[in-house]
């Protein structure tokens, strides 16, 4: 087939691009590999063709996912046949989060199977038309709508295929013409439409070989730096423990005895201070205390502590407050000067002091509802959908009604409640109730209690806390650029094997991260 031939679009179907004129040079340039693997041909062109017409020669192959009633949630069972989804379809590669239906419901949806070296593409969300290979181990399985099966026929390799469809070019192509509010999507016609270079099959073959051959070095690279992601994240939850336990400085007791002097314990200091009063509407204790361990933020008033340290209610040393959001039905309300601190805050700074938020509200949206300011140094816990992340207040602030906020006495510093709830946010979410959706209610919250330093010694605490984790958070923030220049770098390489500019030859062990 000659290159004008196939670059005209199929009859009937879709004009591409919105009205763009259609040509070789669909992708930005007009595929001429000067430069390619092996250097197979010179001043070659490769031919652009529509995806649809480089399907195998049988039916239903390309096709998408069954829509509607034939596919719905009651269908899913604990096994069976899989279903891929849009979470399976990474970049290239599958991602294997599982689904299944019954074997009876498969054998009515025998249009949408699909089969391993299938090529299976993303229609709908994020980067629409990146696509994976069906992998060997999958089983039976069919896609689901938004899924689009691909099977190629001989004059395409379906590897190559998969690596065109999740290269830049084609990105920047998809990006066009997608349509859709919120969410990125492509219609099935325009996905049979898709601009496709074809060089020759052993041109093919090389590309592959080489693009594989980068990805591996690359990909080696990944996996050490998510082993050092992993040690750090292991390395911070064992600092916050030890700081808990009182095992991460020398105790106050201890200090004293060498000093040869006096100092006050936390049940002193606790005992001299003024208990806040609780809200009355929270008044009914829950007479069951939560079993935990001195590092938890629920602990169990019996756990054994270290010298100067004490059990206490959290309602006895810090006043609890709720959070509210004013009206949305009321625009004037917002965009404020009031800093308003919502989940997507928490999220983002989660563990630190925040001074100010994604949205504000202003004094009017305050008065209005039942959302108050709260002062800094007022600490924050999400308490429903995302438990348990942590933030501080930095200034005068108010919070949405996921938040539990409390109010620290001078028994008890906002960073030491800081550490102590973000050593453990599984221990908060065993604390709450429901089955999917954890929420930890006000009550509950009666129920919570805490072990307390000397307060000197919570300061030593805080101090050293902070010490090592910001090393940490510097170790964690080149970690996690160097896995972002990951992702370009595999970007680079899909740009450079469809450009002619990827090297076949090379006698350098480095990785490509190592290389730069």
């Amino acid at each position: 087939m000659s290159a004008n031939a196939t670059t005209a679009a199929p009859t009937g179907q879709k004009t591409l691009a919105q009205g763009k004129e259609r040509s070789d040079a669909a992708l930005g340039h007009d595929f001429q590999n000067t430069s390619s693997p092996e250097r197979a041909k010179e001043n070659g062109v490769w031919p652009v063709v529509p995806l649809g017409d480089l399907a195998a020669d049988e039916r239903n192959s390309i096709t998408d996912g069954p829509f509607g009633s034939k596919l719905k949630t009651d269908h899913y069972k604990d096994a069976g046949p899989r279903v891929i989804r849009l979470k399976n379809i990474g970049d290239t590669d599958f991602v294997d989060a599982k689904a299944h239906i019954s074997d009876e419901h498969f054998a009515t949806l025998q249009k949408h199977r699909v089969f391993p070296g299938d090529v299976v593409i993303a229609a709908l969300g994020e980067d629409p038309p990146r696509s994976c290979l069906v992998p060997d181990h999958l089983g039976p399985a069919i896609v689901k709508a938004d899924c689009i099966r691909f099977k190629a026929g001989p004059r395409i390799l379906p590897k190559f295929i998969n690596y065109v469809l999740n290269a830049p070019d084609l990105r920047r192509y998809a990006k066009g013409i997608v349509h859709g509010v919120g969410r990125p999507r492509l219609n099935l016609g325009e996905i049979k439409a898709l601009p496709i270079p074809v060089p020759p099959l052993p041109e093919q073959r090389r590309i592959v070989a080489e693009i594989e051959k980068q990805f591996t070095r690359l990909e080696a690279g990944v996996a050490a730096l998510r082993r050092v992601q992993a040690n750090l994240k292991r390395y911070r939850a064992a600092v916050l423990k030890a700081a808990c336990e009182g095992q991460l400085v020398p105790t106050e007791a201890e200090l004293a005895r060498k000093g040869r002097r006096k100092f006050e314990s936390a049940s002193e200091l606790i005992a001299r201070t003024q208990a806040p009063p609780r809200p009355n509407r929270w008044n009914s204790r829950s007479k069951d205390i939560i079993p935990g361990h001195a590092a938890l933020a629920v602990g169990n008033p019996q756990t054994g502590l270290p010298e100067g340290w004490a059990w206490s209610a959290l309602v006895e040393i810090a006043k609890m407050e709720s959070g509210h959001t004013p009206s949305r039905n009321h625009p004037e309300w917002w965009d404020g000067d009031v800093a308003w601190i919502g989940i997507a805050d928490a999220r983002e700074n989660d563990g630190r002091t925040i001074h100010d938020t994604f949205q504000h509200t202003n004094h009017e949206g305050i008065a209005n509802s039942a959302s108050r300011l709260l002062p800094a140094g007022t600490v924050c816990i999400s308490r429903t959908a995302s438990v348990g992340y942590v933030v501080v207040m930095g200034r005068e602030m108010a919070t949405s009604q996921d938040f539990v906020n409390w109010i620290p006495t001078q028994a008890v510093t906002s960073d030491w409640l800081r550490i102590i709830f973000s050593a453990d946010r599984e221990a908060l979410r065993r604390f709450g109730k429901g089955s999917v959706h954890k929420t930890i209610y006000f009550p509950e919250w009666l129920s919570a209690h805490i072990a307390v330093p000397p307060l000197a010694e919570q300061t030593r605490i805080v101090a050293d806390v902070e010490r090592r984790l910001s090393v940490v958070e510097e170790l964690e923030s080149v970690v996690s650029a160097n896995l972002q220049r990951a992702t370009r770098l595999r970007q680079s390489i899909l740009q450079k094997a469809f450009t002619g500019e990827l090297r076949t030859e090379t006698s350098d062990p480095r990785s490509p991260l190592e290389m730069g």
